[in-house]
Protein backbone atom coordinates (compact mmCIF):
# COMPACT_ATOMS: atom_id res chain seq x y z
CA UNK A 1 0.00 0.00 0.00
CA UNK A 2 1.59 3.19 -1.07
CA UNK A 3 2.09 5.80 2.06
CA UNK A 4 0.61 8.72 0.92
CA UNK A 5 -2.41 6.35 0.05
CA UNK A 6 -2.54 4.86 3.53
CA UNK A 7 -1.97 8.08 5.30
CA UNK A 8 -4.72 9.21 2.94
CA UNK A 9 -7.25 5.93 4.69
CA UNK A 10 -5.64 7.40 7.76
CA UNK A 11 -7.44 10.82 7.55
CA UNK A 12 -11.05 9.41 5.78
CA UNK A 13 -11.24 7.50 9.28
CA UNK A 14 -10.52 10.31 11.21
CA UNK A 15 -13.07 12.46 9.21
CA UNK A 16 -15.92 9.83 9.72
CA UNK A 17 -14.98 9.37 13.34
CA UNK A 18 -15.45 13.32 13.50
CA UNK A 19 -18.71 13.87 11.04
CA UNK A 20 -20.87 10.20 10.70
CA UNK A 21 -22.64 9.02 13.77
CA UNK A 22 -20.89 5.98 14.96
CA UNK A 23 -22.20 2.51 16.21
CA UNK A 24 -20.14 3.45 19.72
CA UNK A 25 -19.21 6.44 21.14
CA UNK A 26 -15.38 6.92 19.57
CA UNK A 27 -13.04 8.62 21.97
CA UNK A 28 -9.64 7.78 20.11
CA UNK A 29 -7.51 6.97 16.77
CA UNK A 30 -4.22 5.71 16.64
CA UNK A 31 -2.11 4.40 14.34
CA UNK A 32 0.68 1.88 15.22
CA UNK A 33 3.72 -0.28 13.69
CA UNK A 34 4.48 0.12 9.67
CA UNK A 35 3.06 3.30 9.41
CA UNK A 36 4.46 5.23 12.21
CA UNK A 37 8.02 4.08 11.01
CA UNK A 38 7.20 5.94 7.77
CA UNK A 39 7.42 2.60 6.00
CA UNK A 40 6.72 3.35 2.06
CA UNK A 41 4.89 1.17 1.26
CA UNK A 42 2.70 -0.02 4.13
CA UNK A 43 2.38 -2.92 4.07
CA UNK A 44 -0.78 -3.37 6.31
CA UNK A 45 -2.07 -0.01 7.72
CA UNK A 46 -2.84 -0.58 11.42
CA UNK A 47 -5.34 1.30 13.26
CA UNK A 48 -6.58 1.35 16.80
CA UNK A 49 -9.61 2.87 18.04
CA UNK A 50 -10.58 3.70 21.18
CA UNK A 51 -14.36 3.06 22.09
CA UNK A 52 -16.83 3.92 25.08
CA UNK A 53 -19.81 1.16 25.84
CA UNK A 54 -23.28 2.49 24.27
CA UNK A 55 -25.35 3.50 27.43
CA UNK A 56 -28.98 3.80 26.08
CA UNK A 57 -31.09 1.22 25.65
CA UNK A 58 -33.90 1.02 23.06
CA UNK A 59 -36.23 -1.64 23.38
CA UNK A 60 -38.29 -0.96 20.32
CA UNK A 61 -34.72 -0.81 18.17
CA UNK A 62 -33.94 -4.26 19.31
CA UNK A 63 -37.01 -5.51 18.23
CA UNK A 64 -37.24 -3.90 15.31
CA UNK A 65 -33.74 -4.58 13.89
CA UNK A 66 -34.03 -8.60 15.14
CA UNK A 67 -37.31 -9.07 13.18
CA UNK A 68 -36.19 -7.15 9.97
CA UNK A 69 -31.95 -8.09 9.83
CA UNK A 70 -32.06 -11.32 12.66
CA UNK A 71 -29.55 -9.09 14.84
CA UNK A 72 -29.95 -8.91 18.12
CA UNK A 73 -28.84 -6.29 20.57
CA UNK A 74 -29.41 -2.73 18.23
CA UNK A 75 -30.22 -0.33 20.73
CA UNK A 76 -28.12 -2.06 23.29
CA UNK A 77 -24.58 -2.95 22.20
CA UNK A 78 -24.84 -0.26 19.26
CA UNK A 79 -26.45 2.66 18.76
CA UNK A 80 -30.50 2.47 17.20
CA UNK A 81 -29.31 6.14 15.33
CA UNK A 82 -26.62 4.42 13.73
CA UNK A 83 -28.08 1.24 13.11
CA UNK A 84 -31.14 3.23 10.87
CA UNK A 85 -28.49 5.29 9.30
CA UNK A 86 -26.01 2.65 7.90
CA UNK A 87 -28.06 -1.01 8.42
CA UNK A 88 -25.69 -1.60 5.69
CA UNK A 89 -22.87 -1.71 8.25
CA UNK A 90 -24.88 -4.04 10.74
CA UNK A 91 -22.52 -6.95 11.73
CA UNK A 92 -23.11 -9.61 14.43
CA UNK A 93 -20.90 -12.16 16.27
CA UNK A 94 -21.51 -15.50 16.33
CA UNK A 95 -24.72 -15.63 19.01
CA UNK A 96 -26.33 -13.29 16.67
CA UNK A 97 -25.26 -10.08 18.30
CA UNK A 98 -24.53 -6.65 17.24
CA UNK A 99 -20.48 -6.43 17.15
CA UNK A 100 -19.10 -3.01 17.88
CA UNK A 101 -15.48 -3.72 16.79
CA UNK A 102 -17.17 -5.54 13.32
CA UNK A 103 -19.79 -2.60 12.61
CA UNK A 104 -16.59 0.01 12.70
CA UNK A 105 -14.51 -2.18 10.63
CA UNK A 106 -17.67 -1.72 8.52
CA UNK A 107 -17.92 1.36 8.30
CA UNK A 108 -14.47 2.93 8.61
CA UNK A 109 -12.55 0.04 6.18
CA UNK A 110 -13.24 -0.43 2.58
CA UNK A 111 -13.26 -4.01 1.37
CA UNK A 112 -10.26 -4.52 -0.36
CA UNK A 113 -7.18 -2.50 1.20
CA UNK A 114 -4.98 -4.35 3.84
CA UNK A 115 -6.18 -2.57 6.32
CA UNK A 116 -6.17 -3.87 10.55
CA UNK A 117 -8.46 -2.39 12.73
CA UNK A 118 -7.94 -2.87 16.83
CA UNK A 119 -10.97 -1.74 18.80
CA UNK A 120 -10.72 -1.70 22.71
CA UNK A 121 -12.35 0.12 25.52
CA UNK A 122 -9.07 0.35 26.66
CA UNK A 123 -6.45 3.56 25.55
CA UNK A 124 -3.95 2.44 22.68
CA UNK A 125 -0.88 2.78 25.98
CA UNK A 126 -2.75 0.69 28.43
CA UNK A 127 -3.93 -1.69 26.04
CA UNK A 128 -0.20 -2.39 25.23
CA UNK A 129 0.56 -3.20 28.59
CA UNK A 130 -1.90 -5.64 28.69
CA UNK A 131 -1.92 -7.23 26.06
CA UNK A 132 2.16 -7.90 26.49
CA UNK A 133 1.38 -9.24 30.32
CA UNK A 134 -0.90 -11.76 28.44
CA UNK A 135 0.92 -12.71 26.06
CA UNK A 136 4.54 -13.20 27.70
CA UNK A 137 2.13 -15.50 30.13
CA UNK A 138 1.25 -17.39 27.58
CA UNK A 139 4.24 -17.20 25.94
CA UNK A 140 1.36 -16.54 22.70
CA UNK A 141 3.77 -13.77 21.24
CA UNK A 142 1.65 -13.41 17.95
CA UNK A 143 -1.16 -11.82 20.08
CA UNK A 144 1.61 -8.80 21.31
CA UNK A 145 0.35 -5.50 20.27
CA UNK A 146 2.91 -3.13 18.62
CA UNK A 147 3.94 -0.50 21.10
CA UNK A 148 4.53 2.31 18.55
CA UNK A 149 1.58 4.38 18.33
CA UNK A 150 0.82 7.80 16.86
CA UNK A 151 -2.32 9.77 18.75
CA UNK A 152 -3.88 11.36 15.37
CA UNK A 153 -7.47 11.90 17.28
CA UNK A 154 -8.86 12.20 20.80
CA UNK A 155 -12.13 13.48 22.25
CA UNK A 156 -13.10 15.61 19.30
CA UNK A 157 -9.75 16.70 18.59
CA UNK A 158 -7.40 16.14 15.66
CA UNK A 159 -3.85 15.88 15.86
CA UNK A 160 -2.80 18.22 12.82
CA UNK A 161 0.57 18.43 13.54
CA UNK A 162 1.01 15.05 14.17
CA UNK A 163 -0.17 13.96 11.05
CA UNK A 164 2.06 16.18 9.24
CA UNK A 165 4.62 14.81 11.15
CA UNK A 166 3.75 11.37 10.21
CA UNK A 167 3.12 12.19 6.81
CA UNK A 168 6.89 13.59 6.62
CA UNK A 169 8.16 10.14 8.35
CA UNK A 170 9.71 12.45 11.36
CA UNK A 171 8.62 10.73 14.21
CA UNK A 172 11.79 8.61 15.49
CA UNK A 173 10.64 5.14 17.02
CA UNK A 174 13.24 1.87 17.79
CA UNK A 175 12.92 -1.62 16.07
CA UNK A 176 9.82 -4.09 17.39
CA UNK A 177 12.38 -5.75 19.55
CA UNK A 178 13.79 -2.66 20.81
CA UNK A 179 10.32 -1.29 21.83
CA UNK A 180 9.54 -4.61 23.56
CA UNK A 181 12.81 -4.23 25.39
CA UNK A 182 12.11 -0.58 26.63
CA UNK A 183 9.04 -2.28 27.87
CA UNK A 184 10.66 -4.53 30.13
CA UNK A 185 10.92 -7.82 27.51
CA UNK A 186 14.81 -9.52 27.91
CA UNK A 187 16.45 -10.41 24.90
CA UNK A 188 16.28 -13.12 22.88
CA UNK A 189 12.70 -12.99 24.25
CA UNK A 190 12.10 -9.48 22.51
CA UNK A 191 13.43 -10.82 18.98
CA UNK A 192 11.74 -13.78 19.38
CA UNK A 193 8.56 -12.03 20.32
CA UNK A 194 9.40 -9.45 17.32
CA UNK A 195 9.44 -12.34 14.57
CA UNK A 196 6.30 -13.80 15.59
CA UNK A 197 4.66 -10.60 15.68
CA UNK A 198 5.70 -10.32 12.10
CA UNK A 199 4.81 -13.61 11.23
CA UNK A 200 0.94 -13.26 12.16
CA UNK A 201 0.87 -9.73 10.53
CA UNK A 202 2.45 -11.18 7.03
CA UNK A 203 -0.62 -14.01 7.24
CA UNK A 204 -3.10 -11.03 7.00
CA UNK A 205 -4.91 -10.33 4.00
CA UNK A 206 -7.06 -7.60 3.38
CA UNK A 207 -9.44 -5.46 5.99
CA UNK A 208 -9.22 -8.08 9.73
CA UNK A 209 -10.68 -6.51 13.06
CA UNK A 210 -10.17 -7.44 16.46
CA UNK A 211 -12.02 -6.52 19.60
CA UNK A 212 -10.42 -6.61 23.13
CA UNK A 213 -11.60 -5.37 26.35
CA UNK A 214 -9.86 -4.70 29.28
Amino acid sequence: MDRAAALDRVDAIVDAVESDPMPVPVREVWVYGDVALGLDPVERLDVYVTKDLHMRGDADAESEFETSHGVKGVGKSVSAEWARAFPEHLRANENGHAAPEKCLAAQLLPEEEPVHLEVCNAPFDRNVTQRLKGALAREDYAQILDPRGVQLWADGTRAEETMEKLRGGELPFPTLSGALEMLGVEEPKASEAADAVRTYRDGQEGPTVRGDVV
